[in-house]
């Protein structure tokens, strides 16, 4: 039994997948006021990583991925910087 109340007590929504092409990255949630500290990823044995703060997925694509769209807070840089 939950010690939730009933009107917050619900399914919990997904965190959010974002497809990167680097394996560093760097998230500061949605950035400004409403994100929190940047924090740098690296992709390792594992295809992804998971923010520690907002848990958002970066999910490691090819290279020849066509999607160039960007989720706001997110960085990408070159692996091993």
């Amino acid at each position: 039994m939950s010690d939730l109340p009933a009107e917050t007590a619900g399914p919990i929504a997904a965190p959010e997948v974002v497809e990167v092409r680097t394996s560093r990255i760097a998230c500061d949630g949605v950035g400004g006021p409403l994100g929190h500290p940047r924090v740098y990823l690296e992709i390792g044995a594992e295809p992804f990583v998971e923010c520690p703060y907002c848990d958002r997925r970066f999910v490691l694509v090819a290279e020849d991925h066509k999607d160039e769209r960007r989720a706001p807070g997110v960085y990408e840089g070159p692996p091993g910087h």
